[in-house]
């Protein structure tokens, strides 16, 4: 029992580590989680992170906090995955509520954000650049071609909330029909423990019904992000679509510059990108002053944290099973397309509000440049455009 104290110790110790040094998203996550997590401590083979990591890819939630709790889950089950959660997530959550708190204050003050003038316009260089990393890898047909545009229009048209998820059904329902291309497998009988399932579809209603009934900003502000959380697939840069239209478009929580500023922000932050989530939370409720924004800060990286645990958890249990079915890997193609096409949609909508100079556009197509051309780390860039932003 000591022993395993000690490696729980351990590993918690490493996940705060990487929580504190993990800059540049999940692709770079998913190297420092081999340096540390495989060759150093040998808590999971290589060949079990990659297929953990590929698995949280095709799952709705933040793929890198999928896998390191995962990782927690298999070393000492639920509790430790748990805690593991909260060490990964609390540094970036922190860093992003100050962040919202800071903005507000200057704002409230009158003082002038005008060294942030170029922190816009990269923020959508990111996003482009997100839009164009996803395509490259899921766009390899011309039914995800057309599943793309179709889906970037959409959701450039149509502001709701429920347009999205609709989206992400029929776009992987179209491609489920082509199943037949995919390579046969020996199917083998799915045994479901339907426990953190149930705790999911739990949540989720519990929300929504106590939301409605006491319409208390807190428990409406986990609900929004807990659904968001739950159907967010293909990691941080989906999310940006989704959180645009539930708090900016419909709601006018923020404008569109408060967000772009926080987009930018989360990029120099290390650890998960879904702690942007943190920096809307406090900003939709910085009527309530410092301790709201606080709290509305954690309470919102919770809601966007969980679904996507719950589900891991759940999957987890069965998925070596699950994949033996050609009809769930083919539909894969039409949500990933139909992702690549909101980030699309979500960079041309970001870069309306934006007055669309010359240097604008400038900075927009610069920072896509740095981001494919050079290996310059992306918190270096942001500072760059801050120090930028200070001198002209």
């Amino acid at each position: 029992m000591a022993v395993k104290r000690i490696r729980y110790f351990i590993f918690i110790k490493d996940v705060m580590s990487l929580a504190l040094t993990a800059f540049g998203g999940p692709q770079a996550h998913i190297a420092m989680f081999i340096k540390i997590m495989v060759e150093k401590r040998g808590y999971i083979t290589e060949e079990e992170l990659i297929e953990l990591n590929a698995l949280c890819q095709i799952l709705p939630g933040p793929t890198s906090t999928q896998t390191v709790t995962a990782i927690g889950y298999r070393i000492g089950g639920a509790n430790l995955a748990y805690l593991t959660l909260l060490v990964w997530m609390i540094p970036a959550v922190s860093i992003m509520t100050t962040a919202a708190i800071l903005i507000n204050s200057y704002q409230t003050k009158n003082l002038s954000l005008e060294f942030t003038r170029f922190i816009q316009p990269m923020a959508v260089g990111f996003i482009s650049y997100g839009a164009f990393t996803i395509a490259k890898k899921v766009i390899n047909t011309k039914t995800a071609i057309i599943l793309m545009i179709l889906s970037a229009v959409v959701t450039y048209f149509i502001t709701t909330p429920a347009a999205l998820p609709i989206v992400l059904v029929v776009a992987g329902s179209i491609t489920a029909f082509k199943y037949k291309k995919q390579e046969m497998a020996i199917k083998e009988k799915i045994k479901i423990k339907w426990g953190n399932f149930t705790l999911w579809a739990l949540v989720l209603v519990a929300a929504a019904l106590l939301g409605a009934l006491t319409q208390d900003r807190f428990v409406l502000l986990f609900e929004n992000f807990y659904r968001n959380g739950s159907l967010i697939f293909g990691g941080g840069q989906v999310l940006i679509p989704f959180l645009n239209t539930e708090f900016v478009e419909f709601k006018g929580y923020l404008s569109s510059e408060e967000f772009l500023s926080g987009l930018a922000m989360v990029q120099t932050v290390p650890g998960p990108v879904f702690s942007v989530s943190s920096f809307v939370g406090a900003l939709s409720v910085r009527d309530l002053g410092i301790g709201g924004q606080i709290l509305a800060g954690f309470i919102s990286a919770c809601g966007i944290f969980l679904p996507g645990t719950f589900l891991i958890f759940f999957i987890i249990r069965f998925w070596d099973s699950l994949k033996t079915y050609r009809v769930v890997r083919a539909s894969l193609e039409g949500i990933n397309a139909a992702s690549s096409g909101m980030v699309a949609a979500a960079a041309f909508i970001l870069f309306e509000p934006i007055q669309g100079s010359v240097m604008d556009v400038s900075v927009v197509l610069g920072t896509f440049l740095l981001l494919t051309l050079t290996k310059i780390p992306p918190p270096l860039i942001i500072l760059g455009g801050l120090l930028a932003g200070f001198l002209i």
